[in-house]
């Protein structure tokens, strides 16, 4: 990737796995874009300077497009999904800067094994 303004890596990716918390809520922009905002809630042990610890978050997700949303509203609660995408501020005009995923890939979990 090449390095944004002033030399500095731009990157921005997160991947996260996790279980859907609620029914996604879905709407259509004006310009007829299909939206679909859920959170999701990831629940994991990982190691931190040789400690295993319990690592829990919520994370707000917006997914923009037809290829996206496809299906969205179709899954339930507790549904486990991994989603890659960049992070951004929730909103401009809100003072605070909390986050959320812009997803770029969603993809439904197996459970099984």
């Amino acid at each position: 990737m090449a390095p944004g303004p002033g030399g500095v890596d731009q990157r921005n990716e997160l991947v996260l796995t996790g279980q859907l918390l609620k029914p996604a809520e879905m709407r259509t922009t004006p310009a007829g874009i299909p939206i679909a905002r859920f959170v999701l809630a990831h629940s994991s042990r990982r190691s931190e300077a040789g400690q295993m610890r319990n690592v829990e978050c919520r994370m707000s997700v917006v997914a923009s497009g037809q290829a996206l949303t496809a299906g969205i509203s179709d899954w339930s609660p507790g549904t486990r999904i991994q989603v890659k995408g960049f992070l951004s501020r929730a909103g401009y005009r809100a003072p605070d800067m909390r986050i959320e995923l812009h997803a770029l890939d969603i993809q439904t979990v197996d459970t099984d094994g």
